[in-house]
């Protein structure tokens, strides 16, 4: 079977981690560079890091703490905000991303997948996307959440893989920071309608809520959290062993 895999998320806002609920509410962590290197040293599998608001005020990445954050850990390292062109993959690969996570640059010019896929292979290229429901559909949100784009998000997930998405992250805004467990019934469909790696994203709580997860969804890939690590309130260390004392391929 393969290991299922816990994944923390900084979101990086004026080059501090910042955590809200409902992507709204933005209230000040830690410093990026001392996280991520507590991440890696406890047993994360890997590492995401967001630019949040790069997209949104029409900006490049912070690559400066990219770099600081990438020569820290030792363990697969994602990285998304403001990519919007192939030549935003190409500077955030050399500074040590692992993989790319697109957004908002696919919605507005969804040939980026496919262009970043033949130039860097499928594996480097992560599908990122805002969902919430809306008038009992599942809608895509750009611009880190603030706009409603109105595009359906299962078949826009399911074309993002077809062009050369490698691995989907599903970001609920619905249950993001509500700490009431992940949107099942969202990644379920994504899992149905893809084969590629998806990770859960929005809603962890506790220790259950990603137990529930992988048993809910057997074929979801990682789980994917952030405040609930950030404070301290869950151990990954833990988290992992009692994810293994349940049955779930989990590597310690």
């Amino acid at each position: 079977m393969i290991t299922k895999r816990i994944i923390p998320c900084l979101d990086i806002k004026n080059g501090r981690v910042v955590k809200g609920t409902n992507f709204k509410g933005l209230n000040d962590v830690s410093d990026p560079v001392e996280l991520a290197r507590l991440y890696s040293a406890v047993g994360a599998d890997e590492l995401v890091f967001y630019d949040i608001t790069a997209s949104f005020e029409g900006r490049q990445l912070f690559t400066d703490i990219l770099t600081r954050v990438a020569s820290e850990i030792f363990i697969p390292l994602t990285v998304g905000g403001g990519i919007n062109t192939v030549d935003d993959f190409d500077r955030v690969l050399k500074c040590g991303a692992d993989k790319v996570s697109v957004n908002s640059g696919a919605i507005k010019n969804p040939a980026l997948i496919g262009e970043a896929a033949r130039k860097y292979g499928d594996q480097c290229v992560v599908l990122s996307v805002d969902v919430k429901r809306v008038d009992g559909q599942f809608n895509v949100c750009a611009l880190g959440g603030r706009e409603d784009t109105g595009i359906e998000a299962i078949n826009w997930i399911k074309q993002g893989v077809e062009s050369g998405a490698g691995e989907v992250v599903v970001n609920s805004i619905d249950t993001d920071g509500v700490k009431q467990g992940f949107d099942i019934e969202l990644l379920k469909m994504v899992c149905d309608t893809v084969n590629v790696p998806v990770i859960a994203s929005g809603g962890a709580g506790g220790v259950q809520h990603f137990i529930d997860l992988f048993k809910a969804i057997p074929t979801i890939d990682a789980g994917l959290a952030a405040s609930i690590f950030h404070f301290g309130e869950v151990a990954i260390p833990d988290l992992k062993q009692e994810l293994k004392n349940n049955g779930i391929v989990m590597r310690l």
